[in-house]
């Protein structure tokens, strides 16, 4: 067991938006945590996501200045899985065999590819495993 766990662009969404206040603090801890303690892993494409919703649709969008600063400090240090052939080669085949979605299939793959234990997410079913990584509601 790794102990390295992946976050979905849930987790960072509800850090920003307090509107629910247990979602906001389990995903507050949930980041500082991966950060913290260096387990913490996401995707490239977490990123993206993210700042397509963190500066255009959140309630107080981010500016340039607080996006630069939370790639910097937040972002980055948890970044371990970049696009590659091998990547998307897994996701088609987690696609063809469990029936997900291409963008949850590409994080599960990255999860997978990063060796995590755990795949935090609400969008993917509570307990499903793919191989050694078990997918996990953290809200529930």
């Amino acid at each position: 067991m790794s102990d390295r766990f992946f976050l979905d662009t849930n987790i960072f969404v509800y850090s920003f938006e307090p509107a629910d206040q247990k979602k906001h603090r389990i995903s507050i801890d949930l980041v500082t945590s991966g950060v913290q303690s260096g387990r913490g892993v996401i995707s490239y494409q977490i990123i993206q996501e993210f700042f397509n919703l963190a500066l255009r649709r959140f309630a107080s969008p981010m500016d340039t200045t607080q996006a630069e600063r939370y790639l910097n400090e937040v972002l980055q240090p948890l970044l371990a899985v970049h696009s590659s052939q091998a990547l998307y080669a897994e996701a088609l085949h987690l696609h063809g065999r469990y029936q997900l979605a291409w963008y949850d299939s590409l994080i599960v793959a990255a999860a997978i590819q990063a060796n995590c234990d755990v795949l935090y997410s609400e969008d993917l079913q509570h307990g499903q495993r793919f191989g050694n990584t078990q997918v996990t509601n953290p809200f529930m």
